[in-house]
């Protein structure tokens, strides 16, 4: 070849390799995202399959024969737990419909939380109850059962315990913090406006108002006195009533049975063997998927993000 037509013949050269290296870059990169979606597809799909045939978001299959049915609350009761009244109640309603299920043990573990989530399963149970005259329902306590969990326990028939327990503070709060003094030595000044004189209600940024924590204390109150109420439905005359009873106090498990805040000391062997007389326990507990776990975990943390500040109890 003629030595002028050598850098013609360079750059072709060159040409066709970059379009070539090109060529195989591009086909690396699809390669790449082939395998990605392929996996995409195969978890979505494995996903598909657990949920088809129940491995996830399923209680186990009641048994053939007869049963003690199961439902455990564990942890606060709140609409974004696992221990909020949708679940719970979801539970107890499969437990009550079941026709091989002779009684029903609500396993209760809480500190409380919030007194309408409470309330409504305590409304829920004593329905089933009414609906189901011959299943009766029990509670089983393992370490606490205070508060707002003690709300939702006295609408059972009877209430088991250890003797370690920790049984009651029947009472209500709010909580929150002040950070006037703070802002003070920081210099910085709060900026609120409102429509409505009582709109900044218990504002943690301001000083508080006399007026408003009168009247937060009036509706403690109120709410004081619709706990006290339920209690004194659900345990009749059962409960001993002494000065310090409905004060918010707890006490151990023992001593619970001698104030009739509590029946006597089993666990759920106990009381399916013993009381219900139906050995073989099956777990109605409603069980969520990976999902609805996620979905309700962001959801939870969004709201809490949202909305801060103060909040009620039974705890």
């Amino acid at each position: 070849m003629p030595e002028d037509n050598l850098p013609d013949s360079n750059w072709q050269r060159q040409v066709i390799e970059k379009l070539a290296f090109s060529a195989l870059e591009e086909q690396r990169r699809a390669r790449h995202w082939s395998i990605f979606f392929k996996l995409l597809l195969f978890i979505w799909l494995f996903g598909l399959l657990l949920l088809t045939v129940g491995w996830i978001g399923k209680r186990e299959v009641p048994l053939a024969g007869k049963h003690t049915a199961l439902v455990d609350l564990e942890g606060i009761i709140a609409p974004d737990t696992d221990s909020s009244a949708d679940n719970i109640t979801s539970g107890l309603q499969q437990a009550f419909k079941d026709k091989n299920t002779q009684g029903v043990i609500l396993r209760i573990n809480s500190p409380g939380g919030s007194p309408v989530q409470a309330g409504n399963i305590n409304d829920e149970i004593r329905r089933l109850r009414a609906k189901y005259p011959e299943i009766p329902l029990y509670v089983v306590v393992d370490d606490i059962c205070a508060s707002g969990g003690y709300y939702v326990a006295v609408a059972a028939d009877k209430i088991f315990v250890n003797k370690a327990s920790i049984i009651g503070s029947i009472g209500v709060l709010i909580d929150g913090f002040g950070f006037t003094g703070t802002m003070d030595k920081l210099g910085i000044e709060r900026r609120l406006l409102t429509a409505g004189d009582n709109k900044g209600f218990l504002d943690p940024f301001s000083p508080l108002n006399p007026t408003q924590k009168a009247y937060a204390q009036k509706m403690l109150n109120e709410i004081h006195q619709q706990f006290i109420q339920v209690v004194r439905q659900g345990r009749g005359k059962r409960l001993k009533e002494t000065p310090d009873l409905f004060s918010g106090l707890v006490w151990t498990g023992q001593k619970s049975v001698d104030l009739g805040l509590a029946d006597g000391f089993g666990n759920v062997d106990y009381v399916a063997r013993e009381v219900i007389k139906a050995e073989e326990v099956v777990d109605y507990t409603p069980h969520e998927s990976v999902v609805e776990r996620f979905a309700r975990h962001f959801g939870g943390a969004m709201a809490k993000a949202l909305l801060g500040g103060t909040h009620w109890a039974l705890r």
